[in-house]
């Protein structure tokens, strides 16, 4: 009977050191709800940053389409206006152009010139300016002439700033001994400035 009961009672000893050991290391319902949650939340997080990636490369893309678009249509327009304008026509607005532009320019010397609030300073750079937009008119017109008599059809000379002077010929082709020597016609009358030679097929 005493053998039963010991046996019995390491069997039962046995169980219950075998069931706490189970418990002990067994997750909890609670655990595995957690564990589940962080990956849910890792899984919705990576969802956001892939849809945010997503987003922002449409938004690129979009941007993109959007300057490529932009620019096509900036040079279908210039390809419009070149197109529109013939050669004789580009040279003759341009010249009215700048006609219009110095005929502005004199008149506002021509006030200060005329006013009688303007001071002696004053008048006397006026004047000055005045004499400087009549002798630059002068000089591209004698160099213009110059260059239509080597058998250019065209030619307009415009000097865009005080150290740069632009030339444009009509022909169809310029070879670069013809360019250098319009520079030295320009430069010999001009003297030392920034010279470019430009031209454009009849």
């Amino acid at each position: 009977m005493l053998k039963k009961q010991t046996v019995w009672l390491l069997t039962m000893l046995s169980l219950m050191i075998v069931l706490s050991v189970y418990y002990l290391n067994a997750p909890t319902e609670g655990d595995l709800a957690y564990f589940d949650a962080d990956e849910e939340q890792d899984q919705t997080t990576s969802s956001n940053l892939d849809q945010l990636m997503n987003d922002s490369n449409l938004e690129e893309t979009e941007e993109t389409s959007m300057e490529e678009d932009a620019t096509e249509e900036e040079t279908e327009m210039d390809d419009l206006n070149t197109s529109s304008i013939n050669t004789n026509e580009y040279f003759t607005a341009t010249r009215i152009e700048i006609t219009n532009q110095r005929s502005a320019e004199r008149e506002r010397l021509e006030e200060i010139v005329a006013s009688s609030e303007s001071s002696s300073d004053e008048k006397n750079e006026a004047y000055e300016a005045m004499k400087e937009i009549d002798t630059l008119n002068t000089k591209e017109n004698i160099l213009e002439e110059e260059l239509k008599s080597n058998g250019y059809e065209e030619v307009l000379v415009r000097n865009v700033s005080d150290n740069n002077l632009t030339i444009t010929v009509q022909t169809d082709s310029l070879s670069a001994t013809e360019a250098n020597q319009i520079i030295q016609q320009a430069k010999d009358e001009f003297g030392e400035i920034k010279i470019e030679v430009n031209y454009k097929s009849s």
